[in-house]
């Protein structure tokens, strides 16, 4: 049977992406990152992974599922959400994710985030980490509902109001109960994504 696909499609960021990146960038965060760090992230740090997630209008596929674009695509869309991580020794630690703001609530920011646990267990990672903001309790939630617990504090750690930062941490992403976890997950946001509003903000 047919199935509508969810209207999103994760790939790996591009130098051509950086225009559209630094867009939302500029919205999302205070201190936002220049296109200097983005170029030297994408062409000179061989440990960073960084992913966009395009809106691909609603094209029909089957089985209907996300797709996550690992290698070069002829298909393109608008950039509406991005995340990226560093792999080291076998730790995911993800740097940055954000989603344009016209489309926020539609569950990109946990497309980002599910794209790039995924593509953690498939490079070897055994854990993820990540830094959140002590105030950001919408983001903290999310990252609960993906197994991550609290695992210590970086005091003053933003620069733009010396907020803290909780630093939180999920393990062993390659066992089979976590991946069973995710594989629920994955089939949750898949049905959200499927049934949500598809046409663009505006």
């Amino acid at each position: 049977m047919i199935e509508i696909a969810p209207p999103y499609r994760v790939e790996p960021m591009r130098w051509a992406d950086v225009s559209a990146v630094m867009a939302i960038e500029r919205t999302a965060f205070t201190l936002p990152w220049s296109d200097y760090t983005y170029r030297h992230e994408l062409l000179e740090n061989r440990n960073s992974h960084y992913f966009v997630a395009r809106y691909c209008n609603g094209r029909r596929s089957s089985p209907g599922r996300l797709t996550w674009l690992f290698g070069r695509s002829t298909r393109r869309g608008p950039v509406v959400a991005y995340g990226g991580f560093w792999l080291v020794v076998g730790e995911a630690h993800i740097s940055t994710i954000a989603s344009d703001q016209q489309w926020r609530g539609r569950g990109l920011g946990e497309l980002m985030l599910l794209a790039m646990i995924e593509r953690s267990i498939e490079l070897g990672a055994e854990m993820v980490t990540l830094e959140v903001r002590v105030s950001n309790t919408v983001a903290q939630r999310l990252y609960r509902k993906y197994g991550f617990e609290q695992v210590g504090r970086r005091p003053r750690y933003y620069r733009d109001n010396d907020e803290d930062a909780d630093l939180m941490t999920v393990e062993g992403i390659q066992s089979a109960a976590y991946r069973a976890t995710l594989a629920s997950l994955r089939a949750a946001l898949e049905d959200r994504l499927r049934h949500s509003e598809a046409r663009p903000p505006g």
